[in-house]
């Protein structure tokens, strides 16, 4: 979910969204009009894009009304507004209007720095918004969700989904509220197979889990599915890396329980588990081997090759065979 900062206020005279995540951007929108609506039912709320702000135009939307109504103006992608307005902007932050409330939602990159450095420096309530680009970030989201609706999910439950949907939040978000509004009780693993089997099927981990436990025709059936149903071949390299290196640190961890280990190592101990139950059949060398099989494929698929599929393959061949190296 969107972080705010300490002082959170959804009615602070100037709110600022910050980072390029559109559904948390337009969350924070939401929130603010919420409360708005919530004090005054009759708040005006203005939507801008950067060339509907010209100079001038935020002083005639703030300027005191006869009927003293709320009103909410939101001013998105700010970083784009011209260096005029960008003043205006600047100086409304000194004298903000009782009643009304702005929001700019800006990228948060160089382009349009300066607003956002006084903007802050005016102690405007921040919320964060940025990209969720790492697969954690993504399970923390879909935990939030659950906990925010008031519903109970299994660790495994919420791994699921997120293999099974992908990066996409919109489709996150609505994927879990999907769930809780058909499903009673605690959500499962099981829960969201039935749901989304054909999706879960497709995913770049679920070809990395067969190709670790050595089920090479399986691993290549959930390859050349995941490629025919768009995911990119990046992801499933990705996922293949990600579960040779869990096999190579737990294989060298010293023996613990899962809540130690998962400290130790920066897994969830549920996935402790899962590892311990995969990396039977592997030896150091096999790790090795496969770390390099993943390598070769990773450069295949970024340009270093002319079949990227073929790549893929190569290298969950490679790792299927790896992980049966100590049965044979």
């Amino acid at each position: 979910m969107a972080r705010k900062n300490a002082t959170d206020n959804p009615l602070a005279p100037v709110t600022l969204a910050v980072g390029q995540e559109d559904l948390l951007l337009d969350r924070a929108v939401q929130e603010v009009v919420a409360a708005a609506r919530a004090a005054d039912a009759d708040t005006d709320v203005r939507d801008l894009a950067p060339d509907q702000l010209a100079p001038g135009t935020l002083a005639e939307l703030t300027s005191p009304s006869l009927f003293a109504e709320r009103k909410v103006v939101v001013v998105r992608n700010a970083q784009d507004l011209s260096a005029d307005t960008v003043k205006d902007v600047k100086a409304y932050f000194g004298a903000p209007v009782e009643e009304i409330t702005l929001v700019l939602l800006h990228a948060g990159g160089a382009k349009g720095k300066g607003l956002l450095d006084a903007a802050r420096k005016a102690g405007a309530r921040e919320v964060a918004c940025a990209k969720m680009t790492k697969p954690a970030d993504r399970l923390s989201f879909v935990r939030g969700e659950f906990r925010v609706l008031g519903r109970a999910a299994t660790p495994e439950a919420c791994q699921a989904l997120v293999d099974a949907i992908g990066s996409d939040l919109r489709e996150l978000a609505s994927a879990v509220a999907q769930l809780v509004a058909d499903v009673e009780g605690t959500i499962d693993e099981a829960v969201v197979g039935r749901y989304y089997t054909g999706r879960a099927e497709a995913s770049s981990f679920t070809v990395a889990d067969r190709a670790v436990e050595g089920r090479a025709a399986e691993a290549l059936e959930a390859l050349r599915w995941s490629l025919a149903t768009g995911v990119a071949p990046v992801m499933i390299t990705s996922a293949l890396a990600q579960g040779v290196r869990a096999i190579g640190k737990l294989s060298s961890a010293r023996g613990g329980r899962p809540a130690d280990l998962a400290r130790e190592l920066g897994m969830p101990p549920w996935k402790i588990d899962r590892v311990r139950q995969q990396m039977r059949g592997w030896t150091p060398d096999g790790v090795a081997l496969a770390l390099r099989a993943c390598a070769e494929a990773d450069a295949g698929v970024k340009g270093g090759g002319d079949d990227p599929e073929y790549a893929l393959e190569k290298a969950v061949v490679a790792v299927a065979r790896a992980a049966r190296a100590r049965r044979t």
